[in-house]
């Protein structure tokens, strides 16, 4: 049985430049729905979140008009109650082997920006994830936790591949980029990233390797279903 690590934030919110703390955490959909078609397709699931901490669900993602309207909000609010025992009682980063799992996958939300940024333990997954050839998945704002990924002599594993995540225009779009610390895209770019930016707020995925990209939440059943077809067709 195909087994997969969900790494997600453990933040409840995501400091400010002028030092305000913006209420967020996961976002709803990110989590739910790759959760719920690798789960379809017959797989286990852990959760892990840095100490163990149980995730905060970003209110914003489960109003109607950030998850598609109010029959998709419900949906969503729906499957993540369906999954609260997990939720509730995560594994912890510093437990974590990767070498018991078959694909690692990061979803996104803010929260990602405060902790797994900056988090060396996540680091430590994501290069040995990269390295073993297992499949990665990092969704949207979830691009922000390569950023801690270093090797011993300090490069960047990601250097010089073709990834995508959540978009300096976006963040704009959103409202949030002027008061921002910093851009998930730019700071990619600084580091060596080939990124490929999409259309706002549509769906879009890159796949370099071993390494699978979405950009936004519209991009999560794309992206959760190419993993799925890859995994298929190492069988």
């Amino acid at each position: 049985m195909t087994h997969v690590l969900f790494v997600v934030s453990a933040a409840n919110h995501w400091t400010l430049t002028d030092g305000t703390l913006h209420p967020t955490g996961y976002w709803a959909e990110e989590l739910a729905q790759p959760h719920r078609l690798f789960t379809a397709a017959g797989w286990q699931i852990s959760i892990v979140t840095p100490g163990g901490v149980a995730p905060t669900i970003d209110a914003v993602s489960l109003r109607a008009d950030a998850a598609g309207g109010e029959d998709r909000a419900a949906e969503i609010i729906e499957y993540i109650t369906t999954i609260s025992g997990q939720l509730d009682e995560p594994l912890s980063l510093d437990d974590i082997d990767v070498a018991d799992y078959d694909v690692v996958f990061y979803p996104g939300g803010h929260g990602p920006m405060e902790d797994l940024a900056v988090d060396a333990v996540s680091g430590r997954i994501l290069t040995e994830a990269l390295d073993s050839g297992r499949i990665l998945g990092v969704l949207c704002h979830a691009p922000a936790a390569l950023l801690a990924a270093r090797r011993s002599d300090q490069s960047w594993p990601f250097a010089g591949y073709r990834m995508t995540g959540f978009t300096d225009a976006e963040e704009v779009l959103g409202g949030l980029a002027p008061k921002a610390p910093w851009l998930v895209q730019s700071r990619l770019v600084e580091l060596g990233a080939d990124f490929v930016a999409g259309e706002s707020f549509s769906p879009h995925m890159e796949i370099d390797r071993n390494l699978y990209t979405g950009q936004n939440p519209a991009s999560s059943t794309a992206l959760a279903e190419a993993i799925i077809a890859a995994v298929n067709d190492q069988d």
